[in-house]
């Protein structure tokens, strides 16, 4: 199994978020599970790698061929896939996994949730996602979510295609038992005019 992790580059942020992404990576390593990733040497990316590695974890990473200009890639990955945009970087990615979890990150790590989580729900895919809230990092976005659904721009049903978890091991757990169904896309369009209706 592979899993890709969505997270930040930057070395700015706090040492809280590096210290237990390094420690996802460790664990996956020990669990035999693939690392899929941006390829980044710093920040939730980095960490996650340097977890991996330092236990003999598989690593694939993924970047467009710019950004060898910058110097800031993670070189002890078992494979590193070179794309021409960061478009195909994150389809690469996305293809290569068997679930996604995401990690703290800034506007990157929010398109990339927010791509896999669309593609789920119009059953383009069927793989867990899993949205790490480590230190409640993602308290107000998925207070942001629940919102949508009571100002119904968002169906109840359509949370259920993720799962939060705030520790690793049992979100490991999950993924590595998680039976994926695809979502029924017309299902949740009626519910929509269902609720709608009975509002009239």
């Amino acid at each position: 199994m592979n899993i890709c992790v969505f997270g930040a580059s930057s070395d700015i942020i706090e040492d809280k978020y590096i210290d237990i992404t390094y420690r996802l990576g460790c664990e996956m390593a020990k669990r035999k599970i693939g690392l899929v990733f941006g390829g980044g040497a710093c920040g939730v990316m980095g960490a996650s790698a340097r977890g991996a590695h330092d236990n003999g974890g598989y690593i694939l990473g993924v970047a467009p061929h710019f950004m060898k200009d910058f110097n800031i890639l993670y070189d002890k990955c078992t494979k590193f896939k070179y794309t021409e945009t960061m478009s195909e970087r994150k389809t690469y990615m996305e293809d290569h996994a068997d679930a996604f979890i995401i990690a703290p990150g800034g506007i990157g790590t929010f398109e990339e949730l927010f791509e896999v989580y669309t593609l789920k729900q119009l059953g383009r895919h069927s793989k867990a996602i899993v949205i790490f809230n480590a230190c409640g990092y993602y308290d107000k976005l998925l207070d942001m979510l629940n919102h949508s659904v009571e100002e119904s721009f968002l169906k109840k049903e359509s949370l259920e295609l993720i799962k939060v978890f705030e520790e690793i091991e049992p979100m490991l757990d999950y993924i590595e038992t998680y039976k994926g169904e695809k979502a029924d896309v017309m299902n949740v369009r009626y519910a929509f005019l269902e609720d709608s209706a009975a509002t009239d």
